[in-house]
């Protein structure tokens, strides 16, 4: 009969899980546009919107501006920097996208 495992934490499991699954990184990638006010400033985040990653980490951003659009693609690489910090789902690409935000006026 074959030695039984100890029982491990429930958030052990699910931690080896999604790394082993690949999951952990998406989780990182998609924590992105949670955070974003904090990754990118509150005067950058009033200009944008940040709308998903994809698996191989393009970050799609409206910019409520096509002038902001071209001021934030000179930036990318610091935002990028700022971004992948510490995770290793990384953003790879940021796509700039001036269109409407959509956003409730105060």
């Amino acid at each position: 009969m074959a030695p039984r495992n100890k029982p491990i934490p429930l958030a052990d499991a699910l931690a080896s899980y999604l790394k082993r699954s690949g999951f952990s990184k998406r989780l990182q990638q998609a924590e992105v546009v949670e955070a974003w006010p904090d990754l990118v400033g509150p005067q950058i985040a009033a200009v944008t919107a940040p709308e998903s990653v994809t698996p191989d980490g393009v970050l799609r951003v409206r910019v409520a501006t096509a002038a902001w659009a071209t001021e934030l693609s000179l930036m990318t690489p610091r935002i990028l920097a700022r971004i992948n910090a510490g995770r290793t789902g990384r953003v790879k690409e940021i796509r700039w996208v001036p269109a409407p935000l959509d956003r409730p006026r105060p």
